[in-house]
């Protein structure tokens, strides 16, 4: 039997690029951001249909617009395993403000509205979005503890509570640690990100 995909539902700045790390340790060939070059209204409009078909050909997921889709990538593979990152909240809005600033973006108004696509100024906004998608999430499995595992990566959750909820065995290395904001400041960093945009959506994150 194949086994489920895994669909990691929690937002940027939580841990979702150690958490790719970490899957494509385990052997699980994982897809980033999809849709990156779309409008914020195309990707409202089809967003769902394009995770359900990239999905096809991996097996798992990270990054935007994934966490947003959940009930439908649930509907569409029945027997999947969701894993939520969680970050306290003000410590997750300084890093994703600090990340995009005031630089409005598609997939952040796609997100969090059209007049927030940049968090800058915008605090209260994003907050609330967190918030209601760590509820929505919450209530849509509850009743299914198999099927959603909720992690913190920065109260020390690793190896242990993702290979017990995957049932496969802990490697025998440190858990990753990947996109910390010294990691972003390095000329290498600078350089792959580059490439990522200029050549392809389907990268690695721990290659952006």
């Amino acid at each position: 039997m194949p086994r489920p995909k895994v669909f990691c539902i929690g937002f940027q700045k939580t841990g979702t690029t150690s958490l790719h790390a970490a899957l494509t340790m385990l052997g699980y060939r994982t897809a980033a951001v999809v849709g990156r070059d779309w409008t914020a209204e195309r990707i409202a409009a089809e967003g769902a249909a394009l995770c359900i078909e990239t999905a096809d050909g991996f097996d798992a997921a990270q990054d935007m617009p994934w966490p947003i889709f959940f009930r439908e990538l649930d509907a569409a593979y029945p027997g999947s395993k969701f894993i939520l990152t969680l970050r306290e909240k003000e410590s997750w809005f300084r890093s994703i403000e600090g990340h995009f600033g005031a630089n409005p973006d598609e997939m952040q108004a796609f997100v969090y509205g059209r007049a927030a696509a940049a968090p800058a100024g915008n605090r209260e906004r994003y907050m609330e979005v967190y918030a209601r998608h760590e509820q929505d999430v919450r209530a849509h499995f509850a009743g299914r503890p198999n099927d959603l595992l909720i992690m913190n990566l920065e109260r020390g959750d690793g190896w242990r509570e993702i290979c017990g909820f995957l049932g496969v065995p802990i490697p025998d290395a440190a858990f990753p640690a990947r996109n910390r904001s010294s990691d972003r400041k390095t000329l290498s960093f600078r350089i792959r990100r580059k490439l990522n945009k200029a050549f392809g959506r389907y990268l690695a994150p721990e290659q952006i």
